[in-house]
Order: structure tokens, then sequence, then C-alpha cells
């Protein structure tokens, strides 16, 4: 077992500090540098977590979402709200952030950070000349200079296809929505589309028709897109359609269901996230689970890792999901 005196050796501070600071002691006056080389020599010798009352590190989220797509953003707060409860469990002090301004003088008052949204490479650039310890949700720009969580969305749309074809179906369309590029401030393919279409003509089944896919990941243009996919190809429909979010999904659902198209005895429908509505619409979404609690812990437990032992390498964490089956499309095995 780890002793304050064996910490007290290694670090090259007293008993008398490490004692204070582990019982957080308000009238402890350290640095915060000093108090963060102590808790990594205590933790990098595998001293019992639980016994540091004092919070381990201080730690800002980079909360910018995109504007106008409320539903999307369901799933970010899903997300910040449990890296509030996780960095709570571990004794850390989250601060969530949504001023640009304030990632410029960052390391004054932060140990770290994790990003959710919108963020550029420069703003990654600036983060890293600071010398910041940080973790970039879903996509990172500069994935060499910070790691990476994001939900293996390639394996979502590349198992959706093969379930539906091991179900006799191979008429299979696509709606989607493009993805917003900080950077430059344009609407971009989005990956889900761009591995639909290398998959799909793969197998020798890609339809350009059958895509269908602009605009912003929202209900109303899932409406749009399942009107339009409807009014072009009238009778001629896939017999099945993967579609890149649940919130483009609930609207396409209206759509379709305006145009008198029977889901799914008409088309099925399998999506991506599993929004808590996803089991209230009609037909309930056939969908994938993205674990946004997970996501959460391992971006903690990636920026704990580069804090405590300063590695140097930088790790992509792709996270996957499972199939969670309701009415939109039943599989037959």
């Amino acid at each position: 077992m780890v002793t304050i005196k064996e910490i007290s050796k290694i670090s090259g501070y007293s008993q008398s500090t490490i004692s204070r600071l582990f019982k957080n002691d308000p009238s402890l006056s350290i640095t915060q540098e000093t108090k963060e080389n102590i808790i990594n020599t205590a933790l990098s010798l595998g001293y019992d977590r639980a016994k540091i009352h004092a919070p381990l590190y201080k730690i800002g989220i980079l909360f910018w979402l995109p504007k106008g797509q409320a539903m999307e953003d369901i799933y970010f707060t899903q997300i910040r709200d449990a890296l509030l409860e996780y960095g709570k469990k571990l004794n850390m002090e989250m601060t969530i952030l949504t001023e640009h301004d304030e990632i410029k003088n960052l390391s004054k008052n932060f140990s770290g950070f994790i990003a959710i949204g919108e963020i550029t490479k420069e703003d990654l650039q600036l983060l890293y000349d600071q010398s910041m310890k940080g973790v970039v949700l879903e996509i990172n720009p500069l994935p060499y200079l910070f790691d990476t969580v994001k939900p293996d969305t390639d394996f979502c749309i590349k198992n959706s296809i093969d379930i539906l074809i091991n179900n006799g179906i191979k008429k299979i369309g696509f709606l989607g929505g493009k993805f917003h590029n900080p950077q430059t401030n344009l609407y971009e393919l989005d990956s889900r589309e761009v591995t639909f279409r290398s998959y799909m003509k793969k197998l020798n089944l890609l339809k350009e028709n059958y895509i269908f896919s602009e605009g912003k990941f929202t209900v109303e243009q899932g409406y749009n897109l399942a009107c339009k996919m409807s009014d072009t190809l009238e009778e001629n429909l896939p017999e099945a359609c993967v579609i890149a979010s649940d919130t483009l999904a609930v609207g396409a659902l209206q759509g379709f269901h305006e145009k008198k198209i029977i889901l799914p005895q008409d088309m099925k429908i399998i999506s991506i996230n599993d929004y808590e509505i996803s089991k209230f619409v009609s037909p309930p979404l056939t969908t994938y689970h993205i674990d946004t609690q997970e996501m959460a812990k391992t971006a903690i437990d990636l920026l704990s890792d580069q804090l405590i032992y300063q590695r140097k390498i930088n790790k992509t964490v792709l996270l996957g999901s499972t199939l969670v089956i309701r009415k939109s499309f039943i599989p037959s095995d």
C-alpha cells in the first residue's frame, strides 16, 4: 500500500503539505502546479484515488454547438451531463465553457480540456501552444495533437447494410445531411454518406438515385428529404433506407406518412443514435444505440491518463454500438 511518506520522498514535498492537500484543507496555500505534481505522483504510484478529497484536476469542457439543431443538441447535451456526472465521481472540478475567447488563457485556470462540438485547427493549435492536455469528442481536426473519442458510425452503416442484405433486401436508399466544417464554414460530405457510398459500391449495389443527402441534421430536413425521395422516385422507391441520424429519421417518418408510404411494409428504416423519442414515434425506430455515458467516461479516462503519466502518443478510441430493434425494421434472423 502506497503511503504519504513514499509520495513525499518521490515528489519532494513535505508529508504535512501532502496530507493537508488530500484532506482538502482550505487554509493550505499552494500553486495549481504544486497540487498537480503531488496528485500525479500519488496516482502514478498507485495511491487510492478515493483518499484524495481535494479536487484532483480542474477541467474545462468546451461546449460549442451549432445553432438551430435542437434535437441534435440532445446528443451533445447528454454527453456534457455525463461528463459532469463522471467527473464528480472522480473528484474532478468540471467547468462548462461556451464562449470561444475563454480558450486564450485556458492553461492559467485548467489542467486540461474536453471539447464537444465545433472546434477548429486554430483552436486546437492555440491550446497545444499552451501545453494543454485534452480530448476531442467526435470530429478532431488535429488528431496527432490531442486524443479523440467517437462512435464507430462506419460500423453502423456497414452493419445495417449487411443486415438488410441478409434479409433479402438489396434496393437500399440513404437519407443524410452535410457536415458543417467550422474551419471553412462550408457544408461538406458527411462521413456516414462516404461510408454508405463506398460500401454499397464495393457490393455492386450502389444506386445514385436512391441517395438523398443535403442540408443540416434537423427534423425539418428529414421531412423534406423523405418528401423529395417520394416525389422523385414515385413507384420506384428503395425497399429500405439507412438514415444517418434519428433527427432526420423523425422528420422522414412524417414525410413518408404524408406521401402514403406505409412503414415498414413499403419501406424498412434503420437509423443511428437511439434518442429517447425513437421509441415513441410511429413506427418506433430500429436504430443503433450510441452510449453517451461511455463516451464521457472514456474521454475522462483518456484525459486522466495523459495528466498522470504524461504520455507522448495520442489515442483515437472508436466506441461500438448496438442495434435496438423496433417496428421500423424487424430482421428475420
